[in-house]
């Protein structure tokens, strides 16, 4: 197998430079660039695509979080969070069961890291999952972080994106797959519509029929076709018909 491409994102030229020095006595490790804040890492990701991303959470201009907020569509690295002791930030890690590196790096604990990103690279579906979490736990680990919102896995023919939940219109399942829907594409989820369901928590999506959940900030009309059943138009001009029996969210909408 080739070796992992990768990323060092740091702002101290002393922790880079360290923590390239350590990577270059591992086989599995090919150091492909560096970057001193998350502006830069995210020019570097689309241009080199790496396999592996060692990412440091406060640095100026734009920091690890905000990164992670900003990912562009297609290929998504492995990425390993690193910081000085932070309690807050170990515990939302340890929580999430996302892999992070405590400065100063040991050996040990980098080779156990490299060893994992390998693991990784074979199910690009848990890669998604495991930054999508990363995403979810970024207020609980970094209080100065931009606020996130959560994210959920898409895939499209090879590649697996990471869409905001603002732009989700609607969860729709047909038999045994369930669609994302967006204004532009329709992507296959991870998960069935009840585990969707369960994970989305208090967030603007409604159950409307037993195989769909809309956004409720994406409708752009409501139709009544009988006293207890409607139609319901969103933003990219679908329409959806609710159910009779949950005919009781749509009312909900309407009187906010």
């Amino acid at each position: 197998m080739s070796p992992l491409r990768t990323l060092i994102v740091d702002d101290e030229p002393i922790a880079r430079e360290v923590l390239r020095e350590e990577l270059e006595l591992l086989p599995a490790v090919e150091v492909v660039a560096e970057a001193e804040n998350g502006a830069i890492a995210l020019s570097l990701l689309s241009s080199l695509a790496p396999d592996l991303v060692f990412l440091d959470i406060q640095m100026p201009v734009m920091n690890g979080f905000e990164l992670l907020g900003r990912l562009p569509g297609g290929h998504i690295p492995v990425f390993v969070m690193v910081t000085a002791y932070d309690q807050h930030a170990i515990r939302a890690f340890e929580a999430g069961a996302v892999d992070y590196l405590l400065k100063p790096v040991s050996q040990q604990r980098l080779a156990e890291a490299v060893g994992r990103a390998e693991r990784l690279r074979q199910s690009p579906l848990q890669v998604a999952e495991n930054v999508a979490k990363l995403q979810s736990i970024a207020p609980l680990a970094s209080p100065m972080s931009l606020a996130q919102i959560g994210r959920v896995v898409g895939r499209w023919g090879d590649e697996y994106f990471l869409l905001g939940l603002q732009e989700v219109l609607a969860f729709q399942a047909e038999g045994d797959v369930t669609w994302i829907v967006t204004a532009k594409q329709r992507y296959y989820a991870a998960h069935s519509l009840r585990a969707i369901e369960e994970r989305l928590g208090n967030s603007p999506f409604r159950r409307i029929h037993r195989n769909t959940l809309i956004n409720t900030n994406q409708i752009r009309k409501m139709s009544m076709i009988t006293s207890q059943r409607w139609a319901v138009t969103l933003t990219n001009g679908e329409e959806y018909v609710v159910s009779k029996r949950q005919a009781k969210n749509v009312r909900q909408v309407l009187s906010w």
